[in-house]
């Protein structure tokens, strides 16, 4: 087994981003997580963004610097683009790419469109990613309760030799080094980030909740019974996971608990289900996956919303939304608000 190794703030040349101008494309979730954390952290942060539309006016709601994408990139030394993976290649191609100059620092926040060669960028630049472990959202509160998030970081091209350098200098400035960064590849992040996504922490764990919740209903017990017991307590188990593993989440919960899971876990995720998760990573590696996505989203993603609308309408929702109205703590303190962030 190989050695991790983690990299923490000491271990960083915590200047060196600052020594660059940074121009930030977009200000989704990403974009406005690390955009805000840049530029408290000390660095010189612009946004490229769609001038007028809805991201430009909520970045300079914040007080940002925004300019058109094009200029951005003619401007800035360390170029982040974090606008959705299906529109990279497009917005590359024509607003970036012909800006690009010699030695400037390309970055990604998932290696998707490099992986997959939907971007292509010139030899004499660098290639680089900062991958948070986390919604930008996340990335935003965790920075500003003084922890951080955890980071990966990988170097496709070294074209100045110091990009490695570089990406943990950012890492650091949007607060990973508080926490940890680990180095990896483009490859690796990229299959292993999507296989994650569908088996377990979106796709897998989406269709486990709605899946027992329907058992439930359908056997005669309260929706919002049901709700309470497999979609609202999985927060209070994934916290033990997340802070000391599976062994603390065991120690955690009572003997009945942990003997049921123990002894009926693996009858519901059996061999069938690892089978059929080979079968997702085999698409991911083959880019059978990506073309797919890329493919739908440019025909106009009409499967896509159809299975978005069929998500939303599902009993679960209407069921958690009124629960989680009652709560006061849904009110306060919640990370998202779609009208600024």
């Amino acid at each position: 087994m190989e050695n991790l190794q983690i990299y923490l703030d000491k271990d960083i040349n915590q200047e060196l981003i600052k020594t660059k101008k940074i121009a930030v494309i977009g200000f989704g979730s990403q974009g406005y997580g690390q955009g805000l954390n840049l530029r408290e952290s000390g660095c010189d942060v612009i946004f490229g963004l769609r001038l007028g539309g809805e991201s430009d006016i909520k970045a300079k709601d914040y007080g940002l610097k925004t300019m058109s994408i094009a200029e951005a990139v003619k401007e800035a030394d360390v170029i982040q683009i974090l606008i959705p993976d299906e529109i990279q290649a497009k917005v590359y191609k024509e607003e970036i790419e012909p800006n690009l100059h010699e030695g400037q620092y390309l970055m990604f926040a998932h290696g998707f469109n490099i992986h997959y060669g939907f971007i292509k960028p010139p030899k004499n630049i660098n290639v680089i990613m900062t991958a948070p472990k986390a919604p930008g959202h996340t990335v935003r509160s965790e920075y500003q309760a003084g922890r951080g998030v955890p980071s990966l970081i990988a170097v496709y091209q070294d074209y100045s030799g110091d990009s490695k350098e570089v990406a943990l200098s950012y890492a650091s400035a949007i607060g990973s080094g508080r926490t940890g960064i680990l180095e990896t590849t483009f490859r690796e992040e990229t299959e292993t980030d999507l296989f994650g996504e569908q088996a377990v922490l979106c796709g897998g764990c989406s269709a486990l909740i709605k899946t027992a919740f329907e058992t439930l209903v359908e056997a005669g017990y309260s929706p919002y019974m049901a709700y309470f017991e497999v979609c609202h307590e999985l927060k209070l188990i994934v916290d033990l996971i997340y802070q000391g593993g599976i062994e603390d989440m065991h120690y955690s919960i009572s003997n009945n608990a942990e003997y049921g899971d123990l002894t009926r876990g693996d009858k519901l995720i059996d061999s069938n289900v690892k089978e059929e998760m080979k079968k997702i990573l085999a698409d991911i590696q083959s880019g059978k996956y990506a073309q797919e996505f890329m493919d739908e989203m440019a025909s106009g993603g009409a499967k896509f919303n159809e299975l978005r609308l069929e998500s939303k309408k599902h009993l679960i929702e209407k069921i958690g939304s009124e629960i989680r109205s009652t709560f006061k703590w849904s009110k306060d303190n919640k990370l998202i608000d779609k009208a600024r962030n």
